[in-house]
């Protein structure tokens, strides 16, 4: 491999600032100034040349975001300075009490105070050394915290590298520490939650849980499919606050492309905190992240450091924070809803009772465990709360009813009454009809999805039209629409209809695999879908398979076969394949013949970071010479490809006494030099 030139340096480096700029851009100032397409090429482009020359990877490349191998577990470290929680207050009474005592132990009349929010999520120090991040660290006991370095560098609005310049400039050190809150949108928050809803996975009570356990999870990957926000408030050299006043750190932070609250305010007598308090308080639903208060730091540094500390707390600072909202009301019912995805979810209709200026009605119970954990009936009267969530939740039974009903999921599905399915080991119960009209338009819009059959310009609001007009009530149905009615819909010509048509033709040659994933079978992603086609070679095949013959398919459990025997068992979901092959789709897998039968019978299982593959890279490989990949190392595995930083398949190889190769093995295994 030939050793990368100056130019070709030059050239990587020029691509990665491109893309630093871009997530700047979009995930910190939410403008994105070019299309996903463009950055995922920008990004690709990157990937390659790295991939070609390993030696140019750097620590703060923008590709090592995507998460690295899971690990054992964590590492502790001690933070240069404590990190503290700080006291609360809860009425104004007590925050002039905290003003009183500041201005006391300060000897000063006036005291000017910055308030900022107060950010529901989970506290981290960010450790730059020659401006490159070095380290992540939980706040843990204040004392000591957890190294969660790799989980981190998948947040993109957490900067890898600082700009040297703009540090000289704002008179800051090469080797800086920023502490701030890792937070869950709300936006991100519902979507996670209703993906566990439809999976049958746990539920999160609020988005500071599910950003806290993203960030402690020991697989990277997982905290980055997370869409996580890193929200910058405090600034440290060398264990000191390195500038004159908070207020100069919250805007030296954003310089140094970080975010940072815009809502900070100066204050200069506690009143003006109060009023501050008083209009966030009205305005925090207008917020697209939860805050559940406001924090007052005073705003001299050199102030905070002659406050100091109590044995818990800074002297110099407090939270505010706001009361919950809550209210007690009786159930008057609960009835279960079929969502998008086709999962029940039981709902409690309350007697309408006004919570913090809304009138509340209904809140969903998430699934049959949220219901058992309640012991909640119909007749039951319940706390409610809306504590900075747009949707309420009940928080307890107060008082059972007279009648102790017990609540049943109901046998039929309450919309289109086909069978309700569970599998075994889940929360969720399922309506697993695929033309269901609950779950219609969802259906539609996976089905026709760039990684599914692909069928361009057939968005949501075409969609909308067709299932309100009543000319699209399935899959099949696409393929039977004519001319006249596409370009009748609203903003559509017959030129663009035609092209429309043109589109759902050309889905009908897609490959098997991409059917498969499009039918829309629960715990059916893109990698189960081609292992299914791979394996049996057509739709026909797949759907007779029988329990045991699914489980023998390389990555697939008991779980995940089950629900596709449920999917078949429908004789709704039948007849709709029967008239997808009437309309002429690809039915079966184009086999295509292995390069060599090299690793005929072989199986392996990859575990680490390769340096000159992806995994599927490697998988793919292993394929196309006869082989196989299997997900976990058993005695009957015959190798097991080990990168750096390998997680527990490694250890579990080595005391089976499976062969274990490292990548160059592995390459001359192949055939390759």
């Amino acid at each position: 491999m030939m050793a990368a030139s100056a130019t070709l340096i030059k050239e990587v480096e020029k691509l990665r600032e491109q893309i630093r700029k871009h997530e700047y851009q979009y995930y910190v100032l939410d403008a994105p100034s070019v299309s996903d397409a463009e950055f995922d090429r920008l990004m690709n482009k990157l990937k390659a040349l790295e991939a070609e020359h390993p030696e140019i990877v750097t620590a703060d490349s923008p590709t090592l975001r995507v998460g690295g191998a899971p690990r054992e577990g964590f590492q502790t470290y001690r933070h240069t300075r404590p990190m503290m929680s700080l006291d609360n207050a809860y009425t104004f009474e007590e925050l002039r009490d905290f003003d009183r005592r500041v201005r006391e132990l300060a000897g000063r009349e006036r005291v000017a105070y910055v308030a900022e929010h107060k950010f529901d999520g989970l506290s981290i120090a960010l450790i730059y050394e020659n401006a490159v991040l070095v380290r992540g660290v939980t706040r843990g006991d204040g004392q000591t915290g957890e190294d969660v370095t790799p989980n981190v560098k998948t947040i993109r609005s957490i900067p890898l590298r600082l700009d040297r310049d703009m540090l000289k400039k704002l008179s800051l050190p090469l080797d800086i520490e920023v502490r701030g809150e890792v937070i869950m949108n709300r936006a991100a928050f519902a979507s996670l939650n209703h993906q566990q809803e439809a999976f049958g996975g746990k539920l999160f009570a609020n988005p500071r849980n599910a950003a806290a356990g993203a960030v402690r999870m020991l697989d990277p990957s997982i905290t980055a499919s997370r869409k996580l926000e890193f929200f910058a408030y405090y600034l440290l050299a060398n264990g000191r606050v390195p500038l004159k006043l908070h207020s100069q750190s919250l805007e030296a932070l954003t310089k140094l492309r970080f975010k940072a609250s815009a809502d900070f305010e100066i204050c200069e007598t506690i009143e003006d905190v109060e009023k501050y308090c008083t209009k966030w308080e009205a305005k925090r639903e207008k917020l697209p992240y939860e805050v559940d208060g406001v924090v007052v730091k005073v705003n001299e540094a050199s102030m905070q450091s002659e406050l100091g500390y109590t044995s818990k707390a800074p002297r110099w600072a407090i939270a505010y924070k706001w009361a919950a909202r809550q209210a007690t009301t009786v159930v008057s019912k609960i009835e279960f809803n079929v969502g998008r995805t086709g999962t029940l979810t039981p709902v409690a209709l309350f007697e309408p009772v006004p919570i913090g200026g809304v009138t509340v009605s209904r809140s969903t119970l998430h699934n049959m465990d949220e219901i058992e954990r309640l012991n909640i009936h119909e007749g039951d009267t319940v706390l409610v709360e809306r504590a900075g969530d747009v949707i309420p939740h009940v928080l307890k039974v107060v008082k059972h009813g007279k009648e102790e009903k017990p609540v049943r999921v109901p046998e039929k599905c309450p919309v289109c009454g086909t069978r309700i399915h569970r599998v075994e080991g889940e929360v969720a119960y399922r309506c697993v009809n695929a033309a269901c009209p609950a779950k219609r338009k969802e259906s539609l819009l996976h089905f026709a999805g760039r990684h599914a059959m692909n069928i361009d310009g057939l968005g949501e609001k075409i969609v909308d039209q067709l299932i309100e007009k009543g000319i699209v009530k399935d899959f099949a149905s696409l393929y039977e629409l004519k001319l006249e009615e596409v370009a009748a819909l609203e903003r559509m010509a017959e030129k663009s209809a035609q092209n429309l048509l043109d589109e759902i033709a050309a889905s009908k040659k897609n490959e098997l695999s991409r059917l498969v994933y499009a039918l829309g079978i629960g715990f059916i992603g893109e990698r189960t879908a081609q292992l299914l086609a791979e394996h049996f070679g057509s739709l026909e095949k797949i759907a007779n398979a029988k329990l045991d013959e699914l489980t023998e398919v390389n990555e697939i459990g008991p779980k995940v076969a089950t629900s596709i025997v449920d999917f078949f068992s429908e004789k709704a979901n039948r007849k709709l394949i029967d008239r997808l092959r009437d309309a002429g789709l690809r039915m079966e897998e184009k086999r295509v013949a292995p390069k060599s039968s090299r690793l005929a019978g072989k199986s392996f299982v990859f575990t680490g970071t390769l340096e000159r593959h992806s995994r599927e890279e490697a998988g793919a490989l292993v394929v196309s010479h006869g082989g196989k990949v299997v997900s976990s190392v058993s005695k009957k595995t015959d190798y097991v490809v080990v990168g750096a930083d390998p997680g527990s398949k490694h250890e579990k190889a080595k005391s089976l006494g499976v062969p274990i190769l490292d990548e160059a093995t592995f390459e001359k295994l192949i055939g390759r030099k």
